[in-house]
């Protein structure tokens, strides 16, 4: 074999290969059909450093098709990022750093987190708009210090998914020239062929997008698909899609092309038999030098990047300030004086959280430029609108607030996206009910760490005519189940100012906040401070209380009512406000059992499912079942919320507690 190049390329694929088969778990046949393309994009067109992946203006890449991860983890190795042989050979096995699927907090190299078909290239929408974002606002005649692009590789199940088709449509809307995703039209997925579920023109249906569209005739030659990305890396004012019609498990004589090539590891004999189709005559998980010497991106990253380097000098001669601030927000370093200008409010005032959340975001976004928000198409109704922030269109990249449309599931997506690529936070809402929309980019929001905050208001049943379609149930039940979520219910508009400062706070993972749509009043004792602890005594605080009331949200002033009556009954209610679980829960013991003594009965309180709360309460006043369409004061009514029947409740409770004593 002469050519290094294509020896080269076929290292990419037999490593994958062998990875797969050592680990007996993966996909071998997309790697093999993919490994020229990858091969030519790593060491002729992306721009990147091995020896720095984060370096802020390197190309991001996203293995959309995340499955094809020993694809990824090959070119990551032979291109000379910290991934080494061994690292390979423990595909797949605990700890490792090569998982079944590429994990942004893993591995070297790896910008995004993929395996759930579509989010890649909803994050990779995310990452070509954040590129756009902060080039508006940081680049200057002759200072262009943010200037890459977004690659990306997707497969026929990405092309399926709906959130690759609700942020593809977004990303031809804007019009996103620096992003270019590689169609993989094997025409396979696991049960077989791809026709027998896709049987569109995926390129026109992209053009129809405002995409412009290329075709790879030959996926094998580096020749063509070197001036294919030379052709879409130029901007004409769109995304490109290129189709790639390669062939999944190439070289495997009775597995390529098959579905038998797509998920399984290929068997000692089929890769003994594909290896002799290449000429390949080493052992397994040989790099041989002269692959490695001509794939290998070392000396051409560190260039590059120094090339960066001395540009950046002269824009932070030229613009000082904004260089500090660049440097500031691509490292996620908050302003100094951020929460300087956060908004008070007086006892007995009223206006729903979702209000006073619209202006905690207008204080912070004052003084902290890379917060940019949105919603799906419910900006007036969540009240998320940056007040003369302007709106991110075609023409002008400037503004902070998008227009996502009614399009929940790419917004998540692009957000995670947005927060990877590192200087912006972005937070976004819809009502509370439609989380379901985009629950899966928050759970990978979650399990990344990601720290975007979601503004999800009509938060109850309190929204009222509207009905049980709108009205969420079980949401609040399924969110605090979610592993590094932390979800706030403010109780009124001081707590709201106290879950935005946790949620800004918050570097980690990501911030739910749920607010109301009906008016409610701010409580005496309430305090922004103490949501910091995630629950904290809003009422008098007897020594001994005969019972605790735990609420959040709009029953807490319920609550506070229901306590008053009780004590015309002589029983001494305490009061717990209880905005965050997993607030609460990170406290230590001695806080918690001085808000929830152990040996006093505690009744829980929220229009919401019960299930969670027998870890706080003996009992509950809840919403096992779903809403109805009424005006919010009738439903509450008529499904006891009110503190006539909380106090009851809390008077049943003591006397059960008070029987069980004797």
């Amino acid at each position: 074999m002469s050519d290094p190049q294509q020896l080269a390329v076929n290292t990419i694929r037999t490593l994958a290969m062998d990875a797969v088969q050592h680990a007996n778990s993966g996909h071998p046949g997309a790697p093999m059909g993919l490994a020229p393309l990858g091969f030519t994009l790593f060491t002729r067109h992306l721009a990147h450093n091995p020896a720095d992946p984060e370096w802020p203006d390197r190309d991001r890449f996203v293995l959309s098709a995340g499955h094809a991860s020993m694809l990824l983890y090959a070119l990551l190795h032979v291109t000379g990022y910290d991934l080494q042989i061994d690292d390979l050979k423990a595909f797949r096995s605990f700890e490792s750093r090569t998982p079944g699927h590429p994990e942004h907090f893993m591995t070297p190299g790896v910008d995004t987190t993929t395996g759930p078909l579509g989010q890649g290239l909803g994050n990779a929408v995310g990452f070509a708009l954040a590129e756009r974002l902060l080039a508006a606002r940081y680049n200057r005649p002759g200072h262009e210090i943010v200037d890459h692009r977004t690659w990306v590789i997707a497969s026929d199940g990405d092309m399926m998914e709906g959130v690759s088709s609700e942020a593809s449509s977004l990303a031809g809307h804007l019009g996103l020239s620096k992003l270019v995703v590689f169609y993989d039209d094997n025409n396979i997925t696991l049960d077989g062929p791809a026709d027998w579920s896709l049987s569109e023109d995926v390129g026109a249906r992209y053009a129809a997008y405002g995409w412009r569209v290329l075709h790879v005739e030959d996926p094998n030659d580096v020749a063509e698909l070197d001036q294919v990305m030379k052709e879409a890396a130029s901007a004409e004012g769109k995304p490109t899609l290129v189709t790639v019609p390669s062939t999944i498990g190439y070289g495997a004589p009775n597995k390529a092309n098959t579905s038998a090539a797509h998920g399984s590891p290929l068997g000692e004999e089929e890769v003994a038999a594909a290896k002799r189709f290449y000429g390949w005559e080493y052992e397994p998980f040989t790099v041989p030098e002269e692959a490695r010497q001509v794939a290998d991106q070392t000396e051409r990253g560190l260039r590059l990047q120094a090339d960066w380097e001395e540009r950046f000098e002269a824009y932070r001669e030229a613009h000082p300030d904004l260089a500090e601030d660049f440097e500031r927000v691509m490292a996620g370093e908050l302003p100094d004086q951020w929460d300087a200008d956060l908004p008070t409010f007086e006892t007995g005032h009223g206006e729903a959280t979702r209000k006073s959340s619209g202006a905690v975001i207008n204080a912070i976004a004052a003084r902290m430029p890379e917060l940019i928000g949105g919603s799906a198409d419910l900006s007036s109704s969540n009240a998320t609108t940056i007040t003369d922030g302007g709106a991110v269109h075609l023409e002008d990249f400037s503004g902070r607030n998008l227009n996502y449309g009614v399009r929940e599931h790419a917004m998540g997506s692009m957000m995670n996206g947005m927060a990877l690529h590192g200087g912006l936070r972005p937070f976004a809402g819809t009502f509370l009910n439609f989380v379901d929309y985009l629950r899966p980019a928050l759970r990978l929001a979650c399990l990344m760490g990601v720290p975007v905050v979601y503004v999800m208001t009509h938060d109850s049943i309190g929204l009222g005519e509207d009905g049980p379609t709108h009205q969420p149930v079980e949401q609040l039940a399924g969110l605090r189940a979610t592993p590094n979520l932390v979800v706030l219910r403010p109780a009124d508009a001081r707590e709201t100012v106290g879950a935005w400062v946790q949620a800004i706070r918050r570097t980690e993972g990501p911030t739910l906040l749920a607010l109301s749509r009906q008016s409610l009043p701010v409580l005496e004792a309430s305090d922004a401070d103490e949501v910091a602890h995630g629950a904290y005594v809003v009422t008098p605080d007897d020594a001994n209380p005969d019972v605790a009331i735990v609420a959040t949200g709009s029953e807490v002033h319920l609550a506070v009512e229901a306590a008053a009556q009780l004590a015309e009954l002589d029983i001494a209610a305490r009061v717990v406000s209880m905005p965050s679980w997993e607030l609460f829960e990170a406290q230590d013991d001695d806080y918690q059992a001085d808000v929830l003594p152990p040996d006093v009965p505690v009744l829980s309180v929220e229009a919401a499912a019960s299930f969670g709360w027998s870890r706080f309460a003996d009992d509950h006043v809840a919403l096992d079942h779903f809403g109805a369409s009424a005006p919010a004061e009738d439903i509450f009514r008529n499904f006891g919320f009110t503190p006539e029947a909380v106090a009851e409740a809390a008077r049943y409770l003591v006397e059960e507690w008070e029987d069980s004593d004797e």
